[in-house]
């Protein structure tokens, strides 16, 4: 994964509506390197088939004044809405280094639900930010759960404290992380903790929201230079409270 997308950690901020961000517009030239950056990122799963394709605001039902709209399309696959989550994160930080504002947007409709026999998944609004007070100033001031509720064993520097911040629907953040011979990523269901989704699309975007967070959290590692392998689990998406996503095997320097 490109490391360089780790400092953009710190300054990302989901703009739930573009206001007064500026007159600056995204250029041809930046929206053909988002393309390429897509066509060359990592996936989580490298045996399922994805597609991204960018269209005006306008042809879809995202109302945030945002320029344009990246629409993600997968196959139906055992773990494709995490790789969506872990392969839309780096594109939502790659974003931020150009400028660029992102959303992620779970509700939004759009024309075409299936691509090349591919189903459409999520999308994230984007527009130009020129006004650069706009992005956030001091992480550490965003609401998150405190560390304790989502980490259990020793916590790691640089790695537990700053992969929390990841962006969840509703601020769920639906992880719990435990560290023992192994460091193991849960999906956690909280009873009774929704937000205002729907209970029957919680576990369709918390499973995003995982591979939001492992992209996070491998960023996190890497940039410890903390080696590591990792090992992916089913999840089918039943309520249960902990479903085990990822183990990662950690190896000391």
């Amino acid at each position: 994964m490109n490391e360089q997308l780790y400092a953009m950690i710190f300054k990302r901020k989901s703009f739930h509506l573009f206001l007064n961000v500026g007159n600056e517009k995204i250029t041809k030239e930046e929206l053909n390197d988002i393309d390429n950056f897509f066509q060359h990122l990592e996936p989580l799963y490298s045996n399922i088939k994805v597609k991204m394709k960018i269209v005006k605001e306008s042809e879809t039902t995202c109302h945030r004044k945002a320029e344009y709209c990246l629409l993600f399309y997968s196959e139906n696959k055992d773990g494709y809405l995490q790789n969506i989550g872990y392969i839309g994160e780096q594109i939502d930080l790659y974003l931020v280094s150009k400028n660029i504002g992102t959303l992620w947007f779970g509700i939004g409709k759009v024309k075409e639900k299936e691509v090349d026999g591919l189903e459409y998944v999520i999308m994230i609004a984007i527009r130009k930010i020129s006004d650069q007070s706009k992005y956030r100033k001091d992480m550490y001031k965003s609401k998150r759960k405190d560390l304790e509720k989502i980490w259990t064993g020793q916590l790691i520097e640089g790695v537990s404290d700053v992969a929390r911040f990841a962006p969840s629907a509703c601020n769920s953040q639906p992880w719990l992380v435990k560290n023992g011979e192994t460091l193991d990523v849960y999906r956690y269901k909280e009873e009774g903790k929704r937000g205002i989704m729907p209970t029957n699309a919680v576990s369709f975007y918390n499973r995003i929201d995982i591979g939001i967070f492992m992209c996070f959290l491998e960023l996190c590692l890497a940039k410890q230079k903390i080696r590591f392998t990792r090992e992916l689990y089913s999840d089918n998406g039943l309520p249960n409270e902990l479903t085990l996503n990822s183990k990662y095997k950690i190896y000391s320097n």
